[in-house]
């Protein structure tokens, strides 16, 4: 009798847990994201093939200042890279990870958006394999940021 009922948890447990992984695996990224990069910046194309592989109709957007485009939006430097892209109401600063778009997609928390600060390598648009832990940034509306997700 305890085996049957071991059996039937684990079969319903399996269930739930293969429900969500595929509920996870089905979920796709789509919608429009502007990109702003400067006019000279290479890994900024590698970053804007990312998006439109992922599923995003991309617009570019040459911004030869795009420091002004990062200070419009409040941006402190300690999380600015190369490009600001923007995905519905979001910000989305660097080279982001599909990961981090997902759970930013899925989740739409009440912030102003997401950052990746400098350019790590490896990271999507960046060259190399993956040499360190990547961390995600959110900012806030009181313009305060935390760790949004670890890659």
């Amino acid at each position: 009798m305890k085996i049957g009922f071991l059996v039937l948890a684990a079969l319903f447990l399996f269930g739930c847990v293969s429900q969500q992984a595929s509920q996870e695996q089905d979920f796709e990224l789509s919608g429009n994201a502007i990109v702003y990069k400067s006019p000279t910046c290479g890994c900024c194309e590698g970053y804007i093939n990312f998006l439109k592989e992922t599923g995003f109709k991309v617009e570019v957007k040459q911004a030869p200042h795009i420091e002004s485009i990062k200070r419009e939006h409040n941006i402190p430097q300690k999380l600015e890279s190369c490009h600001t892209t923007f995905i519905g109401d979001y910000f989305v600063e660097g080279h982001v990870p599909k990961e981090a778009l997902e759970k930013l997609m899925k989740e739409k928390p009440k912030i102003k958006g997401i950052a990746l600060p400098g350019m790590p390598i490896g990271t999507p648009g960046m060259p190399g394999p993956k040499q360190e832990e990547w961390i995600i940034y959110s900012l806030n509306y009181d313009d305060s940021y935390s760790i949004f997700m670890r890659v």
